[in-house]
């Protein structure tokens, strides 16, 4: 789903419209929600009761997460955070992607956090927090967290010594795999999607990954489509830069089926995230 439309204030283009732009680059860009939306709905039918739906973890409306369960017991958790330029999509539109860790033995959890313009990206941060903590409270074991695009930065967010995970969790944390992160917030200041997203310069400072600590001994892994637009490599890179950690730059991929490595349980995507 492209969120970069092109729009006119005072006369002008938003000078980063076209940059953040991704279906109309794509032949097919616009078929991928409805297909990510069967894969899921068949994803969820087929775990059965191996599938926890809408488990609270706050008072808002959308405070809840789906868990998926393998076969036995978890060998630990993956957190896996939608994306959608935080102002679209929920976690059912990628339950698929639960399919790999799934296979591989891990459970895996996907919250939903409260979109814009009804909350900030500091509130969405916070949420995302709380769905992590309470995810954690429930499976045993290491804990990787992984998201894409806007669920790339919320992921590599819990990366940060800005988000004050309590020790004994932080500690558990083995791995943190952002695919295609916003890192750097600045440029979406001057894109049409601000009107609702209401990114100002404090906001920016603080929330982005790119200009933040990593914590301490955090093992953090970027991942990015080989064919995306060039402010997605350039965000890509610029997360793996600041915070000196592995950037794998995938051949062939473009910001909508990058992510489709996480239904394979052997591949290399997934081997980056929960190892072999």
């Amino acid at each position: 789903m492209s969120m970069g439309r092109e729009s006119r204030l005072t006369g002008e283009y938003m000078r980063f419209d076209d940059a953040f732009a991704n279906s109309k680059y794509l032949a097919d860009g616009k078929d991928f929600p409805s297909r990510w939306a069967r894969k899921a709905d068949g994803f969820r039918a087929a775990m059965g009761a191996r599938a926890e739906l809408g488990i609270v973890y706050g008072p808002g409306e959308r405070h809840w997460f789906d868990l998926f369960l393998p076969e036995g017991e978890p060998r630990g958790l993956v957190i896996f955070i939608h994306g959608g330029y935080w102002l679209a999509f929920g976690p059912r539109d990628f339950s698929h992607l639960a399919a790999g860790p799934v296979a591989a033995g891990w459970a895996v959890a996907m919250p939903a956090y409260t979109l814009a313009p009804t909350a900030g990206l500091p509130q969405m941060t916070a949420e995302i927090r709380s769905a992590l903590l309470a995810a954690a409270e429930r499976i045993a074991g290491p804990v990787v967290v992984t998201g894409h695009s806007a669920g790339g930065h919320l992921s590599a967010r819990m990366a940060t010594t800005a988000i004050g995970l309590p020790e004994a969790v932080a500690d558990r944390i083995a791995n943190v795999v952002p695919i295609s992160p916003l890192s750097d917030l600045r440029p979406l200041m001057e894109t049409e999607m601000n009107r609702d997203l209401k990114i100002d310069a404090a906001v920016a400072k603080a929330e982005s990954p790119a200009l933040l600590q990593r914590r301490p001994g955090a093992a953090v892994h970027v991942w990015v489509g080989g064919i995306e637009r060039p402010r997605f490599l350039d965000q890509a890179r610029r997360l793996g830069n600041a915070w000196c950690c592995p950037v794998t730059v995938e051949p062939d991929r473009h910001h909508f089926n990058v992510i489709e490595g996480l239904e394979v349980a052997d591949s290399p995507l997934m081997r980056a995230i929960v190892g072999s």
